[in-house]
């Protein structure tokens, strides 16, 4: 029941992204806001390890496990970079409908790699939370909704394979989940400051972008993260991921809520959808 505690709050914080986007924006390329968000992500989970006395830990791993954590850093970073980059080239929604492929390749890779049973129930709860998804996004016209730039959104693509890839992988480690996470963060600010170095330039973000990023680094991306791995340590990952689904549905009415944007017949289709999905989810 804990473990199902933490998959909530971590999928209410990720529900919020993209009202907080609609409130803040900003100016800074993807390569600089990942750089930035990264440090303030790793700091924040470094203080948390602090505070809960296990800080003290990272420095005792083997080699092995170093090697491994900074290579799920890699797949997480690697994941927003191009999910940043399709924002950017392609259209909000498609980016979306892609973005949320990677439950599906959770599902996937724990049969694979996790050895997890794969049982029609799961199947059927696993399509019927993508195509609530892809109501919900689509505002209910399934058939005209069209891809435009199929180039980014294969991008975008890969990226969701990279985060389920680090999802499952993650379940393989067995330290503190703190610890982890800060060690995540902290190889993501490597990789990005290279990005920033290649593909950039450094700036210093204004007053205004400061705000959004202690709050995406801290709360949306940071403290969300220690959730997520909490919960895959206790549910199986195929069975997370079917849940995962309800983020675009409310943030769709949180959007609605937010801005006045008009509550459509789609929404509350797709939000059936998922709420069959994760009863046929929770059932043995």
């Amino acid at each position: 029941m804990r473990a199902v505690f933490y998959l909530i709050l971590c999928i209410v914080l990720w529900s919020f992204i993209p009202v907080f986007t609609k409130f803040a924006g900003v100016s800074l390329d993807h390569h600089q806001y990942l750089f930035y968000s990264s440090i303030i992500s790793s700091l924040s989970v470094l203080f948390f390890a602090l505070i809960s006395g296990d800080i003290n830990g990272l420095a005792r791993y083997k080699p092995k496990t170093y090697a491994l954590l900074f290579f799920l850093g890699f797949l997480d970073f690697f994941y927003y970079l191009l999910l940043y980059f399709g924002y950017q080239k392609a259209g909000g929604l498609e980016v979306l409908a892609v973005q949320y492929t990677w439950p599906i390749f959770i599902v996937i890779l724990s049969v694979i790699l996790l050895n997890e049973r794969l049982n029609s129930g799961k199947i059927f709860a696993l399509g019927l939370g993508f195509l609530g998804t892809f109501v919900v996004l689509s505002k209910g016209d399934l058939l005209g909704f069209s891809f435009s730039n199929v180039s980014a959104l294969l991008i975008v693509c890969l990226g969701a394979f990279s985060f389920a890839l680090f999802s499952v992988l993650s379940k393989r480690v067995a330290i503190n989940p703190q610890n982890a996470v800060a060690i995540y963060f902290f190889s993501a600010i490597i990789y990005s400051f290279f990005s920033v170095l290649f593909f950039s330039e450094f700036r210093l973000p204004s007053a205004s972008e400061w705000g959004f990023i202690l709050i995406n680094g801290i709360f949306l991306n940071g403290i969300s993260y220690l959730f997520w791995i909490k919960a895959l340590r206790e549910l199986d990952a195929s069975f997370a991921a079917l849940f995962i689904f309800v983020i675009p549905v409310l943030s769709a009415f949180l959007l609605v809520l937010f801005f006045d944007e008009e509550i459509l017949k789609a929404h509350l289709i797709s939000l059936a959808l998922v709420i069959v999905s994760g009863i046929l989810a929770r059932r043995k």
